[in-house]
């Protein structure tokens, strides 16, 4: 960066107006009491007055009253103004009380003056190893020479082989205290880096999104290429680095086997002896807790961006139509106007009391008409061992027969069972004679079918051997 750029970034960077403001202390400790030392996100209006309203008091019960004489309120409307844009306000549809959250400017501005407080313990072992896995990943999976990329699996299974063998013969080392400690800083750090990076990338898909708003709220072409210009630039969203990166991480996230693992790991991690004294050990158990809210807030902000192109579109196409309306009403109104003072002479002839329009685009599309091939050759079928009597074995269910069946039972009864009937008029045609009572009973509005209960009915066949079922309980009940 020259000179030019870190004077524009002083003169309209709102990091840097945070840190040259007069009240720029008093913000960014709010700003740590409220936001990044609990961890919390889109916060109400009233909750942060509440929170403003006790740091105010601790400081000018300690300062004097003057020193910070405005309302709370002031103070937040003052930081969320276009001109400091420190804090971000919006609304959540179906609630009327206004959010607030942190921008990435004024986020990288707690965490600068968080970092001048110096650390009493510096993590390098561990930064160093992540250099290295980083660095072995990046070599490693960009090879495309099979030879070596085999060479490296079978160093690592070599190296797998031997660690597996010297825990056998009893040899287990364990990570001393100073190298657990700075591992474990290592961690908290990137934990809360990423937890400041979702704050950033929704920014920028904001940005996107305001962009291709613009372009349609000022777009004078045609409608197609409005269509395809929409299209294009979703697809430039999707497609962008900060889209893929979000959602390989989104898709990370989402697998149930990664998330229990990583729930495991992190519950493992609390009971490592070398870690008893470590500050907030317990809470890197909640790490993938902070990060759904705000993987989901992101990704809620990405489902918006097609959501506003559409609500441009159909905007546009209302407009369109609007206009067309306006026309079509502009000619009727001409044909009335003329209707009384018809123009002197004959200028046209119509030898029928109306005339029939015929719109080009109301004619259907060409469509080709389907050939059906018919295959006609025909195959004589081998029916020596067919057996014919098949055909004479089928007979007929009277329905009318089973409904004076229904009847004559309830003529002595308020209802009566399907099993009550089939006792007195037993079933002489099996289980068609059955399938024909749950027709009647489907058919009928007195009949109810409990798939709750059951009942056995059974039936004598033609041999002399008897067949049961089991089905659902049927009740006829007599007409009002």
């Amino acid at each position: 960066m020259d000179y030019y750029a870190i004077n524009s970034l002083r003169e309209n960077h709102a990091g840097w107006s945070l840190l040259r403001a007069q009240n720029g202390p008093l913000a960014v400790c709010f700003f740590m009491t409220a936001f990044t030392e609990p961890n919390q996100r889109n916060i109400g209006r009233q909750q942060l007055i509440d929170a403003l309203d006790d740091v105010l008091f601790g400081l000018r019960d300690a300062y004097g009253e003057d020193r910070f004489p405005r309302p709370a309120s002031e103070y937040l409307d003052d930081w969320a103004a276009p001109e400091r844009a420190w804090l971000r306000k919006y609304y959540v549809p179906g609630q009327d009380e206004p959010r607030y959250d942190l921008t990435p400017a004024a986020e990288d501005v707690v965490h600068w003056v968080e970092s001048l407080r110096g650390r009493d313990f510096v993590a390098t072992q561990s930064r160093l190893t992540s250099i290295f896995a980083v660095l072995k990943a990046l070599v490693q999976q960009s090879e495309t020479d099979p030879e070596v990329r085999l060479a490296e699996l079978q160093r690592q299974r070599d190296g797998i082989d031997a660690e597996m063998q010297r825990i056998r013969d009893g040899n287990i080392r364990v990570m001393s205290t100073p190298e657990a400690l700075d591992h474990f800083q290592q961690l908290t750090a990137l934990a809360r880096d990423l937890l400041a990076d979702f704050r950033e990338v929704e920014q920028n898909f904001r940005k996107l999104d305001r962009q291709v708003r613009e372009q349609i709220a000022t777009w004078d072409g045609s409608q197609g290429e409005l269509l395809e210009t929409i299209f294009a630039n979703q697809q430039d969203i999707s497609s962008s680095l900060q889209g893929r990166t979000f959602q390989g991480f989104w898709d990370y996230l989402m697998s149930p086997q990664l998330r229990t693992e990583l729930r495991d790991l992190l519950q493992r991690a609390t009971r490592i002896e070398a870690l008893a004294g470590a500050e907030n050990l317990h809470a890197v158990t909640r790490l993938h807790q902070d990060w759904l809210p705000a993987v989901e807030q992101t990704q809620a902000t990405v489902r918006q961006l097609s959501q506003q192109m559409r609500r441009l579109l159909d905007d546009k196409v209302f407009l369109e139509n609007k206009r067309i309306m306006q026309l079509i009403r502009s000619i009727e109104s001409g044909a009335l106007s003329t209707r009384e003072l018809p123009p002197s002479g004959v200028f046209m002839e119509i030898a029928a009391p109306s005339v029939d329009v015929a719109l080009p685009f109301e004619r259907p599309l060409y469509e080709p008409s389907r050939k059906v091939m018919v295959d006609d050759d025909v195959v004589a079928a081998d029916d020596a061992d067919v057996d014919a009597g098949a055909l004479f074995s089928q007979f007929h269910v009277d329905t009318e027969r089973l409904k004076a069946n229904i009847d004559a039972v309830l003529a002595d009864a308020e209802q009566a069972t399907l099993a009550d009937i089939t006792d007195a008029y037993p079933l002489s045609q099996g289980l068609a004679e059955v399938v024909a009572y749950y027709q009647l009973a489907t058919e009928s509005d007195w009949a109810d079918i409990n798939p709750d209960a059951t009942q056995q009915l059974s039936w004598s066949l033609p041999d002399g051997s008897i067949r049961e079922a089991t089905i659902d309980r049927i009740i006829f009940g007599r007409p009002a």
